[in-house]
């Protein structure tokens, strides 16, 4: 661990953060349940990938707006963002799960297109696919971004391609890559002719539109004001209550259900949204290419619209954007002000999978020390350019607090709760939905208006 601080140019201070973050891990294995110590152990074991990936990441990034203090220098400010993400904490240490592996994967195939060794990074993305077929909703950036810049030599002037650069050799060696590691992975379910019931399981539609709990996305804004609009319906006598569908989103059971006002929503209109949203950043990737960073872009972009539009999405999922999004955090003031605004949101998103009494104050201190030390270190990277918020970013962001306050102080000593017992969670699904879509819109208009990026050679 000290050879990669050291690698970094900074001395220990990488190995003090990663051991830092380490022993905190081992605090937190109490917490949630009555896990057992392997299980618990073996998370904190394979996060050395991940640090491992951390530290390549942070050669990846432009040091020209370091500060004279370590602690201002952009290296060391992602690192902290990485190395010590509140949702990778509670979700992997507390509520217990490997996204720190997973991410390390990622992490390091970023790493390595953005290092020009881009064959390691279709391998590492291909046993990431493997590993969990979440990962599909990225495959279109990595696809689209190794075909224009791999597998195309060279560009004209005005960044547009030299169509006779292409390489079919390069294009066979990719296509190899994915076939042996398809192979090594499927072969053994495919000679048992258990490959169906793989597909079958990857791709569960009879849970239904969303899960038991509702991710921040556009599928729980559309379900809220489903909800608001039956209630009003059966108030003012406007529904029969017995034509009602007994499945209710906010029954907390995983299952399919039919919208009671507006028209229910299929698998395949969530896939035609997904690929509606995705698009403009898949063609950006090809017509305004912008590099390394114009990938990482668009793969966030794919990340956050599967996110939104996807069928039975996880809260959780929202970690495939924010972690890729830190490196983008450290480069552009309006990046890091996109990333806040996600990273608030999206963690705050986190704090029902943690119920219990116990977990309330950890949960509560470790996002307050997280988000103040990115919005504090973030600002004072970018102390010269405008403000990172606008009033109303900052309203919004402030009124995470209040409904804190009222989800777990107010409501449980109301008459509600009895009644309406989803309030809570649908208030902070829905609250969280309007930050994370503003960040996605956000990020869209800066992909969708940045001048693309001319080199007449790749390297």
């Amino acid at each position: 661990m000290a050879a990669l601080g050291v690698a970094t140019g900074g001395g220990d201070w990488f190995s003090a953060l990663a051991l830092g973050v380490t022993l905190l891990k081992c605090l937190l294995i109490p917490t949630y349940s009555r896990t057992l110590l392997f299980q618990r152990f073996s998370v904190i074991f394979t996060d050395t990938l991940f640090v491992y990936a951390v530290h390549e990441c942070c050669k990846c990034i432009d040091g020209k707006k370091a500060g004279r203090e370590l602690t201002e220098k952009p290296k060391f400010i992602l690192s902290v963002l990485l190395l010590w993400n509140f949702g990778l904490l509670i979700v992997d240490h507390i509520h217990f799960q490997y996204n720190g592996f997973l991410s390390g994967l990622m992490l390091l195939s970023i790493a390595r297109l953005f290092q020009k060794r881009h064959k390691e990074g279709a391998f590492l993305f291909a046993v990431l696919l493997h590993f969990k077929h979440i990962y599909l909703y990225v495959a279109p950036a990595y696809g689209v971004y190794l075909l224009r810049s791999y597998c195309f030599t060279a560009n004209k002037p005005d960044g547009s391609i030299r169509w006779n650069s292409f390489s079919f050799l390069r294009l066979i060696s990719l296509g190899l890559i994915v076939f042996l590691v398809s192979a090594l992975s499927l072969g053994p379910f495919l000679a048992l002719n258990q490959l169906p019931q793989v597909f079958s399981r990857l791709f569960p539609f009879k849970r239904g539109l969303c899960h038991a709990y509702w991710a921040p996305n556009f599928w729980a804004l559309y379900s809220a004001l489903d909800k608001v609009l039956s209630i009003i319906g059966l108030e003012l006598k406007f529904l029969d209550p017995s034509k009602i569908p007994k499945a209710s989103m906010t029954s907390g059971l995983v299952q399919q259900f039919q919208h009671t006002v507006l028209p229910s929503v299929t698998p395949l209109a969530t896939l035609i949204c997904t690929l509606i949203a995705i698009l403009p950043s898949i063609f950006c990737l090809w017509f305004k290419p912008q590099g390394p960073r114009g990938f990482l872009r668009c793969l966030i972009l794919c990340a956050l619209s599967s996110f939104l539009f996807g069928w039975h999405v996880h809260e959780k999922a929202i970690l495939l954007a924010v972690l890729p999004m830190s490196l983008l955090s450290v480069g552009k003031a309006g990046d890091a002000s996109i990333f806040l605004i996600l990273t608030t949101t999206g963690h705050y998103s986190l704090f029902p999978l943690l119920f219990t009494a116990p977990e309330l104050p950890i949960k509560i201190l470790l996002m307050l020390l997280f988000t103040i030390y990115s919005v504090s270190s973030l600002k004072t990277l970018f102390r010269k350019e405008k403000p990172l918020f606008n009033w109303m970013e900052t309203f919004y962001l402030l009124g995470l607090g209040p409904l804190e306050v009222f989800c777990e102080f107010v409501f449980p000593f109301t008459s509600w709760k009895l009644k309406y017992p989803f309030i809570p969670l649908l208030l902070t699904s829905v609250y969280c939905a309007v930050g994370i879509t503003y960040a996605w819109f956000k990020l869209y208009v800066s992909v969708l208006t940045d001048p693309p990026v001319g080199k007449t050679k790749k390297q």
